[in-house]
């Protein structure tokens, strides 16, 4: 079965966690101790029912103060399909970590409190999610029962959102009237809105494509590490291990090795110590090559008809995620897959508001969980793609040399290949 990613995201109250712990409880998910656990917490809704809540929700302070801090991953299965879920934080000031939980996910289900509308956060969530390519969004209109399963209440927040969603990169939108606290139309269909005709919200995370949304065609093998065992039986062997982030590879290929442009043919594909017929994004492997080429961590395999070219600029949205405001200038280290490089950000072109979705130029900083585009310098050659084209090879992140504290998340939007020597920071 495949597998689909997705993370829960809206305002803070707006039922992201009870979502997600009725999603498990109706479908069968939750062991019988898990449930002895929170129903001994003595925490119990407005209606005597356990707090569904609790299952995602495990720090301390999470249980204490009623709120999402940090993302909890949940893992479930149906007889279609695998399921992971990232449960993120509707605080403003846990935005960072809502960042962290898109980056790998492949649906984003926002939640809007019905009696409530569209909010700052649902906003900042929706372009969070378009600027990271996420390619389907599933609004939550929650807590239904709370405005008598109102379809005028319902048709008002889809007529609100839509109009905003008109400036976001989104391919597809589904929404969807729920209550996360009843169980109405999460697992099955609710008798109490039988004006909504579509699928309920498992139904729908069930039967959303996910393979398309998989680059196939563009070959990238960042190299993490060389295997050289030196053993009697292995004496010669050398094999390069990573994951396919796109593209197949197959035995026979004729690749290149970036950026040296060395080129060989692969030998095998192998994954556990047997060979494949071929490997595909996401799998990891190990891959042997015909030739004994010079590789080490950092390169990149690709075919030989493929284009990618080094480059030491390109241009980014970032959001910026530490306290401490970046201003132009910045010198930073950036870690782009299995490449560590020192940076620095040299112009900060514009700011963008989350609100009307409208570019604020003329800034001379950027605060947290403010999002920007920059111009970024790199002290050595990466080989990175358009964020739009290929995800999996546009993103990286921003590390603080002195603490190394993650402090950016980004995504390439446009890169810059200049004929000039080498960029030394």
């Amino acid at each position: 079965m495949d597998i689909l990613r997705f993370i829960t995201a809206g305002s803070v109250d707006d039922g992201k966690s009870t979502l997600i712990g009725r999603l498990l409880y109706d479908t069968k998910q939750i062991f019988a101790d898990q449930l002895e656990a929170i129903e001994s917490s003595g925490r119990l809704n407005e209606d005597g029912q356990v707090d569904l809540s609790l299952l995602t929700d495990g720090l301390k302070a999470e249980r204490e103060q009623g709120i999402t801090i940090d993302v909890a991953y949940k893992y479930f299965n149906t007889e279609k399909r695998k399921f992971i879920i990232a449960d993120a934080p509707g605080h403003i000031q846990y935005t960072r970590n809502m960042v962290t939980g898109a980056s790998n996910s492949s649906l984003s289900i926002i939640l809007v409190d019905a009696r409530k509308g569209v909010q700052e956060q649902t906003r900042r969530h929706s372009i969070i999610s378009s600027l990271l390519g996420i390619p389907h969004l599933v609004i939550c209109i929650n807590k239904m029962d709370l405005v008598g399963f109102d379809e005028a209440v319902f048709n008002k927040i889809v007529e609100d959102y839509k109009r905003f969603a008109q400036k976001l990169n989104a391919k597809d939108i589904k929404f969807i009237p729920v209550s996360a606290l009843k169980g109405d139309n999460i697992v099955e269909k609710s008798t109490a809105m039988s004006w909504y005709t579509g699928s309920s919200l498992l139904q729908h995370l069930e039967e959303v494509p996910v393979s398309s949304d998989i680059n196939l065609k563009d070959t990238r093998f960042p190299v993490q590490y060389v295997i050289r065992p030196h053993t009697t039986e292995l004496h010669d062997y050398r094999g390069y291990a990573g994951k396919v982030i796109s593209g197949v590879y197959r035995k026979g290929d004729k690749i290149t090795v970036l950026p040296s442009g060395e080129t060989s043919t692969i030998k095998s594909v192998e994954l556990g110590g047997k060979e494949l017929d071929e490997a595909f994004a996401p799998m990891s492997v190990v891959i042997q090559l015909e030739d004994a080429v010079d590789i080490s961590r950092g390169d990149v395999i690709v075919k030989q008809e493929d284009n990618l070219e080094a480059t030491q600029g390109f241009e980014a949205i970032l959001c910026w995620m530490h306290n401490t405001p970046l201003k132009p200038g910045a010198k930073l280290l950036l870690r782009h897959n299995s490449s560590d490089t020192r940076c620095v950000v040299k112009e900060i072109q514009y700011k963008i508001d989350v609100n009307s979705l409208d570019n604020m130029e003329n800034v001379d900083q950027v605060q947290l969980n403010e999002i920007c585009r920059v111009f970024i310098k790199t002290s050595h050659p990466l080989l990175v793609d358009n964020y739009g084209n290929n995800r999996s090879n546009g993103g990286f992140i921003l590390v603080d040399e002195t603490s190394y504290s993650t402090v950016g998340a980004g995504m390439v939007v446009d890169v810059v290949n200049e004929k000039e020597p080498s960029y030394m920071i």
